[in-house]
């Protein structure tokens, strides 16, 4: 079965950074459009990033551009996303998912704060 499992999370001041890890499995992970979204506390869940299956095309939202990257490594069926200059508002609960998969890992959690 399809299975994602978010690591990498957690305390962090603000301006730091943080790598986030996800390995996944159970579908054609090399095939497969990967996306980070995150969920702040009482807010939407938002779309950080998208990269395409061989990592040619990476796309972000306006509020990471030029703050995140979206890499990944398809012999480990993983997928990351480096955080630089990490803001409180970046607080929240992250999450990658397969484009065009209805499948969610339990997340990572990232707090942002001094």
């Amino acid at each position: 079965q399809v299975q994602l499992v978010e690591s990498g999370g957690g305390l962090v001041q603000p301006g730091g950074s943080l790598r986030l890890s996800c390995a996944a499995s159970g579908f054609a992970f090399s095939s497969a459009r990967m996306n980070w979204f995150r969920q702040a506390p009482g807010k939407e869940r938002e779309l950080v990033a998208t990269i395409t299956s061989t990592g040619g095309s990476r796309t972000y939202g306006d509020s990471v551009k030029g703050r995140f990257t979206i890499s990944r490594d398809n012999a480990k069926n993983t997928v990351y996303l480096q955080m630089n200059s990490l803001k409180p508002e970046d607080t929240a609960v992250y999450y990658c998912k397969a484009a065009t998969l209805q499948y969610w890992g339990q997340g990572t959690q990232v707090t942002v704060s001094s």
